[in-house]
């Protein structure tokens, strides 16, 4: 009797490794990055209350301030405490919506500057919108008529508008289309304290138009750059060999590998637009956080001035996730799981 040889049992197969998705692992470790950004600028900003020169207090009400006044705003900026007690309080009543009182208006810090905030959203949205549909298409135009007249012209006169400070565009707006030229919109966008730009929307253009002149240059050179670097890539030749369309080559191929570097400069002006408008707003005395910044630093006022800044750094880093998850999803072969 022989004995039956039998075959070894197989083995389980182990499981592949759980692949972590691009996007989720980004958003993660941004966000998590992001976080401790933001609580590093906020010790900043509450340290720098402390390194005021003299007593902080008195450097903001000066010297002929009352001692109960002096003593109420010690207490108002937790400076009664010690450093690390007096950031925990502000740092406490911040996360539970309290930004303190301003100094100057004698009123709740959230309630002056959501009006003004609301109306520097509008600005910024406004000016993404059409700086980003008018520089896609203008670089569209350009690329498609390389080194013709149509593309110098418009290279010559992106670089030039770019070259200019805010302010110069600003005060050129204003003569232009307020003053000298065509007397057709308001110099100054100032409106009554808490009104909403949109309720007045003719004091909008010009704010508008300045900051669409200062970013959309950008935009523009981009998107040419990159366009026309897809146009010589070798798919473009093979899709050309086949008898593509210059229509069909432009959309169809070179437009979506165009627009990863396309994002990142409107991602890149969105940044400019959420703490670069101040110049502007000064300029059109234009109701925003932008002016309000200003102002508080004159004024010293500090609640105001820690509620900015610090709205400001979570701005910028919530732009920067958008960007680089916007980046992600129009990038297939970043954005598929490996």
């Amino acid at each position: 009797m022989t004995d039956t040889l039998e075959a070894p049992a197989a083995s389980p197969s182990k499981p592949k490794a759980r692949t972590n998705h691009p996007i989720r692992s980004l958003l993660v470790r941004r966000l998590l990055t992001g976080v401790v950004s933001v609580w590093v600028i906020s010790i900043v900003v509450y340290a720098a209350t402390l390194v005021l020169p003299g007593d902080a207090a008195t450097a903001i009400l000066g010297q002929q301030a009352t001692p109960e006044r002096l003593v109420e705003l010690r207490h108002q900026l937790h400076l009664d405490q010690s450093a690390i007690g007096g950031y925990l309080s502000w740092a406490n009543a911040a996360l539970h919506g309290d930004f303190g009182t301003s100094l100057t208006q004698g009123a709740p810090v959230w309630d002056l500057m959501v009006p003004r905030l609301a109306n520097s959203i509008v600005l910024i949205v406004a000016t993404a919108i059409i700086s980003t549909v008018l520089g896609v298409l203008l670089g569209m135009w350009a690329a498609a008529r390389r080194d013709s007249w149509v593309d110098h012209s418009l290279s010559v006169t992106a670089l030039v508008a770019s070259s200019l400070p805010e302010f110069v565009v600003a005060v050129f707006v204003v003569m232009v289309f307020a003053v000298t030229m065509f007397a057709w919109f308001p110099a100054v966008s100032i409106l009554p304290e808490g009104e909403h730009i949109w309720n007045e929307p003719s004091k909008l253009v010009l704010p508008v138009v300045a900051l669409v002149i200062v970013v959309t240059p950008y935009v523009f050179r981009m998107f040419r750059a990159s366009l026309i670097e897809a146009m010589s890539s070798d798919y473009v030749e093979v899709a050309t060999l086949k008898g593509a369309s210059t229509r069909r080559l432009l959309f169809g191929h070179a437009l979506p590998n165009s627009l990863a570097a396309t994002i990142q400069v409107i991602g890149l002006n969105l940044l400019y637009l959420a703490g670069g408008i101040a110049l502007v707003e000064t300029v059109f005395q234009y109701p925003g956080i932008g002016l309000s910044l200003v102002a508080s630093i004159t004024d010293r006022d500090v609640p105001v001035i820690q509620f900015l800044v610090v709205l400001l750094a979570i701005a910028y880093v919530f732009l920067n996730v958008a960007t680089d998850v916007a980046v992600l999803l129009v990038t297939p072969r970043r954005r598929l799981p490996r």
